[in-house]
């Protein structure tokens, strides 16, 4: 008789794809679930890890992380291992730098990527026809990419240009997300209404909903029902969400202003003039928290040691505002359709290299609160986001899946472990895997190979993210 490769034994095993919950020994070979069993004798495997008084659960697919050095940087893959993820969405790129990123500083984590559309930078205007657009994806997707995300909210395009993207998109069958937000309408509740109007029932990701509602037309929590309402009405819009009270934006200043409009919001919420001075001001006051590396990983921080790398890197950083209401993403996470879905699919981070990885610590405060049972913990953080992006091996322990698997404490609510494949990833928070799996079409993997990377290639027609309209 064969040896199994790994043995987890002693784990309280969470699986809501394969309606599994109890103690059970998951037994590993060639990188696959081969048996699910409450003892497996642990003389029947080379390798045998106690998990006892640890949470076992399918592999985190976090479905908006920031991996590219432009936006991420080269302590993304780290920051993201370290927490227990083992799979992302990078929800921007640009593509050849997320790809580069993995290349040089993978952790063995799984990565997929939706390129920036952002007018005049990687798409020609603020307003593209659809000859330009049909050019951008086929640059786009041959590049590795599985698609596109509209920077809607930071650098509007026109409404009529969002719309011919998100149909050519859709004529594709490939991934199209959205920063709400247009030449029309703001990174708020009515740019939020307005995309879902574009996509006129077409398959659309709409980024991170809880950015939404932040109280900058009505009441925040006001604002959260009525973004929920209308998600309940059009189940052709697929949607994550974050519970970090920090957000993430663009710190740059062109010609004494800040060039994203986010950032604008933010600096109006804090009551901050919206120009380098303002910015400066917020960061010494400690409202704006400038991202900087430090220790292995990037981390947050105000006064004058934050202003002065703000200004010495020519205030081209990233930056970070306390801006998202407790109570609206609360109730954006939790929030449940009459026949017991989630009205939103996904807890997000919108981290990565953005220090705000908190899928696990926040997402189990929910389920100390009783706000979330285990189970849906699992299907919110795993299964529903690895049926989005057409991953069928991945978000479950099925037999003969891959063996991505997160290993957390509910009394610490931390990862303490994780596996990619059946390889070990991170073990008490120690990042030991390298490399990575790049997510990809079949368009794209011929790129995914040059560099050096492991091609996973998923047909994004056949994913949940389409499969929905047809239900």
């Amino acid at each position: 008789m064969s040896l199994y490769d790994v043995l987890i034994i002693n784990g309280y095993v969470v699986d809501p794809g394969s309606d599994m919950e109890g103690y059970y020994d998951i037994a590993i070979s060639n990188g696959k679930i081969e048996k699910i069993a409450e003892h497996i004798g642990t003389t029947k495997a080379r390798e045998v890890i106690n998990v006892e008084g640890n949470c076992v659960i399918p592999g985190i697919v976090d479905l908006h992380t920031h991996m590219s050095g432009e936006i991420g940087g080269r302590y993304a893959h780290k920051m993201v291992a370290e927490v227990g993820i083992t799979t992302t969405l990078d929800m921007a790129g640009p593509i050849e730098s997320s790809i580069d990123m993995a290349a040089r500083y993978g952790t063995g984590i799984n990565v997929a990527c939706v390129h920036m559309v952002r007018g005049n930078v990687t798409i020609k205007g603020e307003d593209p026809g659809q000859r330009e657009i049909n050019n951008f994806f086929e640059k786009t997707l041959k590049a590795g990419a599985i698609g596109c995300k509209i920077l809607g909210g930071h650098y509007p395009l026109t409404s009529e240009a969002s719309a011919r993207i998100i149909q050519v998109a859709n004529e594709r069958q490939v991934y199209v997300a959205l920063h709400a937000g247009t030449k029309s309408t703001g990174s708020n509740i009515d740019g939020f209404l307005e995309a879902v109007k574009l996509a006129e029932g077409k398959a659309l990701h709409i980024a991170h909903i809880n950015s939404y509602c932040r109280g900058q037309v009505r009441d925040a929590l006001n604002e959260a029902e009525q973004a929920l309402q209308v998600l309940v009405d059009n189940p052709n819009i697929t949607s994550e969400a974050y519970i970090s009270p920090f957000n993430g934006t663009s710190g740059k200043c062109v010609g004494g202003i800040p060039e994203s409009n986010v950032t604008k919001n933010c600096l109006r919420a804090g009551g901050y003039e919206c120009n380098e001075q303002g910015m400066e001001e917020a960061i010494l006051r400690g409202w704006s928290h400038v991202n900087i590396p430090e220790g292995g990983r990037t981390v947050l921080k105000i006064g004058p040691e934050a202003s002065a790398y703000w200004r010495d890197n020519a205030t081209d950083v990233n930056v970070s505002f306390p801006i998202n209401p407790f109570d609206a993403r609360v109730r954006i996470a939790t929030a449940r359709r009459t026949d017991g879905s989630f009205v939103v699919d996904s807890i997000s981070t919108d981290g990565g290299g953005i220090p705000r990885n908190v899928i696990v610590d926040m997402g189990l405060s929910l389920v100390r609160l009783k706000a979330l049972t285990l189970r849906e913990f699992a299907a919110k953080t795993s299964l529903n986001s690895a049926r989005i992006l057409g991953l069928k091996s991945k978000g479950h322990f099925g037999l003969g899946m891959d063996a991505d698997i997160t290993v957390v404490n509910l009394e610490s609510q931390k990862a303490v472990m994780s596996f990619v494949c059946g390889k070990t990833i991170m073990y008490k928070g120690l990042v030991i895997g390298n490399g990575a799996n790049f997510i990809t079409t079949p368009t794209g993997e011929k790129a995914i190979k040059n560099a050096g990377l492991n091609p996973i290639v998923v047909n994004v027609a056949e994913s949940d993210f389409y499969t929905r309209l047809k239900k």
